[in-house]
């Protein structure tokens, strides 16, 4: 799995060991994760560390043999109002989000069909599931996950490998912490009162956050359900936001969801 150092990828990755999976636990630099075989030592699985990162092709090596992939690596950076973002930070944001899962993904189906099927699952966000202002170029990187996950479940069905995509919520995790800053956008006049909005809608997340170890064990558990659908949420508030989504349509949500930031 990619990812691995930190967050949900450390979380599943653990978890994965923990029921008895062999796991390959990569990230850009291993002595972020230098405890994580120690961690998993003792149970029926087993957990090594080694380097990869996505938006490197020469640092990509995969087991020859493996029956789960999890792309976990992901990126978050700043958040000015989109006619202020720079061109710079949408390739910054695609390089790992998009186009290195696309590189590790094209690697590893090889593999899965060679074992006579497998996982592939993908971790996007629920959030493109609300029109969140000034998160363009993430939650649409994350949209595109969500497209080529839909294309390979049809692709990849006739070998047996089905395809999940995991849209976690508000996950105890250091990136989350680093998001509860308001978006950049509030430097800007003309954005500054949306922005103040979703700052102070963003403070009520906090009483709503799901651990790591809750949300690794609820996306494993979808990992091995052959009968789990395609997108599947980890944590309460996702579960909602899934929920809703899957019950309405695109634009009865835009209109339940768009006075909270228009006020």
């Amino acid at each position: 799995m990619t990812g691995a150092s930190r967050g949900i990828g450390r979380g599943v990755a653990l978890e994965l060991a923990h029921r008895g999976f062999d796991v390959v636990a990569t990230m850009r630099r291993v002595d972020d994760g230098a405890d994580l075989s120690a961690l998993a030592a003792g149970g029926p699985g087993s957990l090594r560390v080694e380097r990869l990162d996505v938006t490197d092709p020469d640092s990509i090596a995969l087991p020859e043999e493996m029956r789960v992939l999890v792309n976990n690596a992901g990126t978050e950076r700043e958040h000015p109002a989109f006619e202020a973002t720079p061109i710079e930070l949408w390739r910054s944001m695609y390089e790992t989000n998009v186009f290195g899962l696309i590189e590790v993904t094209r690697r590893a189906i090889p593999a899965l069909r060679r074992a006579g099927g497998g996982v592939l699952c993908n971790v996007t966000s629920s959030s493109v599931l609300a029109p969140v202002p000034f998160y363009a170029p993430y939650r649409s990187s994350k949209a595109a996950v969500g497209a080529i996950g839909e294309s390979l479940r049809a692709e990849l069905a006739p070998f047996g490998i089905r395809v999940l995509e995991i849209m976690p919520g508000p996950i105890d995790t250091d990136m989350l912490a680093g998001s509860a800053r308001p978006p950049e956008a509030i430097d800007d006049p003309d954005y500054r009162p949306m922005a103040v909005r979703y700052a102070d809608g963003r403070s009520a997340v906090e009483d709503q956050k799901t651990s790591v170890e809750d949300a690794a064990r609820a996306i494993v558990d979808a990992i091995v359900d052959d009968d789990a659908p395609l997108r599947v949420a980890c944590d309460p508030l996702a579960v909602g936001l899934l929920s809703a989504w899957r019950a309405n349509s695109d634009e009865d949500v835009m209109q339940m969801m768009l006075p909270a930031w228009i006020g």
